[in-house]
């Protein structure tokens, strides 16, 4: 009896813990994410019970005007660091988990993808010295001039909660452009390196304190990273879409132009889409009623016209009447008649 009593308090006191360890975040970079997001709240998370939605995925050239803010400076000013450098840092810090990027494209954002920060420095030869576990890297031998382009997911979703249209950016994938022994060298062809996807709500609330510079006239007009995706100020060619296939625009345009003609269907596609929600539908009807409207008022002043030019004969003869009784250069009076009740 004594012992039963002493397993069923041991099964008890354990079951708090075990729940403990439930609710535990995973690992330390999940907690600092947590942390972040409470001190810098950035836009809320797609619901999964949206009724439409569209995954594309768009390749970011940084050498395009609109993205050569995420580029410059190649190498950090102080507090000022292109965008490479910045998630860099924060994935060699442990504060955000990079993913790999597997030969079919898509991300997988699961533990087994994670990518071990000193593995990557090995496989793409990054200087680093180590000293016990500390682990030092130079800004110059941080490969951010390499890096000339990013993948980018985005997801284009009507909110059925709130009647609205939402464009939100998913995840990142940088590109390295490294011109090395699988390359052409000295032709200066460049082999393309696309190395890690992160999630986008893990790195958001670091981006919302990085600034960059947005225009090459105005100095002074800067904003966040991460009002910069928000606010989908990128430009960036779609290749691919979320298809049942798992195709890329590539595996079935097989030329120039029949990719540049997908790509505008696609982008027509979701315009059109969230157009015919709420955008043109709405202005065509509002301005269908006004013309309606205006040809009412044009019918009656038409009508009004057609009676005071003589368009029937007793008109004719009560104008006859009141313009012999009034001044002969005068025009007819119009009197109103009231009925008494």
């Amino acid at each position: 009896m004594i012992l039963g009593l002493v397993c069923l308090a041991v099964s008890v006191s354990a079951q708090p813990a075990r729940r403990r360890a439930q609710q535990k975040p995973k690992s330390n970079a999940d907690n600092v994410t947590i942390r972040q997001q409470i001190a810098f709240p950035v836009a809320q998370e797609m619901p999964s019970d949206v009724v439409w939605r569209r995954d594309i995925y768009r390749e970011l050239n940084l050498t395009d005007d609109a993205n050569a803010g995420l580029y410059y400076p190649v190498e950090p000013i102080g507090s000022q660091m292109n965008l490479f450098t910045y998630l860099f840092k924060l994935i060699m810090s442990g504060r955000v988990r990079a993913y790999e990027y597997r030969l079919d494209g898509n991300e997988t954002f699961t533990d087994s993808a994670v990518i071990k920060p000193l593995q990557f420095l090995d496989n793409y030869h990054i200087y680093y010295e180590r000293n016990g576990r500390q682990v030092r890297i130079d800004n110059s031998d941080i490969p951010s001039r390499e890096v000339k382009g990013y993948y980018l997911k985005e997801s284009d979703y009507y909110d059925q909660g709130t009647s609205t249209f939402h464009r939100q950016v998913i995840a990142l994938c940088p590109i390295m452009y490294r011109e090395d022994d699988f390359g052409d060298l000295g032709t200066g062809a460049e082999t393309k390196y696309p190395l890690f996807w992160v999630r986008y709500s893990d790195i958001a609330p670091y981006l919302s304190k990085q600034i960059i510079m947005t225009s090459d006239i105005n100095n002074a007009a800067t904003m966040s990273i991460d009002d910069y995706f928000t606010t989908n100020q990128y430009k960036g060619k779609i290749y691919k879409t979320t298809n049942m296939l798992g195709r890329t625009l590539a595996e079935y345009c097989k030329t120039d132009s029949a990719m540049t003609k997908e790509q505008r269907k696609i982008e027509k596609e979701i315009s059109d889409f969230e157009k015919n929600i709420f955008g043109d539908q709405a202005k065509k009807d509002s301005l269908d009623s006004i013309a309606n409207a205006q040809k009412d008022v044009k019918g009656v002043k038409k009508t009004r016209r057609n009676r005071r030019s003589g368009g029937s004969s007793s008109t004719v003869r009560r104008s006859n009447r009141r313009a012999s009784g009034g001044s002969t250069g005068g025009s007819a009076r119009v009197t109103v008649r009231r009925e008494r009740h």
